[in-house]
């Protein structure tokens, strides 16, 4: 018993103490304290001017655009984002390390850029834009735009947690699979999807959550119409701040609704990701 109390007291690389005081302090000045001072601004407001904000219409429209336009996005990404880290892991071609390279781009391409590039290829007078509108589709200061933004900045969180797991994933297991009489479909269902499942959920988890809170890539392609049901989350906060009467409070009262929902939303999707690898594991 000693023993092993010393060797719980003493580790191999020293300074424990000193890291985790700097990993708290770092976390408390650069996540907890802001999400408490957001909370603190909001509960100024009455319960009863807090209901009536979050159910003016403009309000709940801009959740409900938020919500399913990212929730489309991240399945879409799901399922483009696992056909892209399969190319990237089981094929080798050329410029196949520029293709890696370029998944990331939307991390490092400031999100007002990305925005008003997409707004530009997709309007009317834009060379994508010119030959969906031949057939009756309209991407700019619509809905699908916003669906079109919040893919371009989601799909990499999907590829990157995908693509270790297919790196890893023994090709014998599916040469086994085929041999034994299975199609490539059901290898696919049965041998593949059970082990990249937990690492899709985190992809599309952290895709859902960014696609929520998206303000910089969305708001020059979306229109922010109230009429045509386009604006965002973001956007109804942006201009709270950046009215004449600015109002912190209802800023941050939309603010903290939609932490909770995004906290929940990642709750959620963690438990799933958790069960489905335990299944997995077992």
């Amino acid at each position: 018993m000693k023993k092993e109390r010393l060797k719980k007291q003493h580790s191999i690389i020293p300074g424990r103490g000193m890291t985790l005081g700097i990993t708290i302090t770092m976390l408390s000045l650069f996540i907890l304290i802001p999400l408490v001072s957001a909370m603190l601004y909001s509960f100024r407001m009455s319960w009863k001017d807090f209901t009536e904000l979050i159910t003016r219409p403009n309000v709940t429209q801009a959740f409900a655009t938020s919500i399913w336009c990212s929730l489309i996005a991240a399945v879409i990404n799901c399922i483009f984002g696992t056909i892209l880290a399969w190319v990237l892991v089981r094929y080798e071609f050329p410029g196949k390390r520029l293709m890696d390279a370029m998944i990331e781009l939307p991390f490092a391409l400031p999100t007002a850029v990305a925005g008003i590039t997409l707004t530009k290829m997709y309007s009317d007078n834009g060379f994508l834009g010119r030959a969906l509108e031949r057939v009756g589709i309209r991407v700019s200061y619509t809905r699908l735009g916003i669906i079109i933004a919040m893919v371009f900045i989601g799909i990499p969180f999907v590829v990157r947690a995908v693509q270790p797991i297919l790196e890893k994933l023994p090709a014998a297991h599916e040469e086994a699979a085929l041999m034994l009489g299975a199609s490539r479909f059901t290898t696919f269902r049965k041998v593949i999807f059970p082990e990249i499942m937990p690492a899709l959920l985190s992809g599309f988890g952290l895709a859902l959550a960014r696609g929520i809170g998206e303000y910089g890539s969305v708001i020059y392609i979306s229109g922010n119409s109230e009429k045509n049901g386009t604006q965002v989350v973001s956007y109804i906060i942006m201009s709270k701040l950046n009215s004449g009467n600015v109002d912190y409070e209802g800023a941050a009262a939309i603010a903290l609704v939609l932490l909770i929902l995004s906290f929940l939303m990642l709750f959620l999707i963690n438990m799933i990701q958790h069960f489905a690898a335990r299944r997995t594991n077992a």
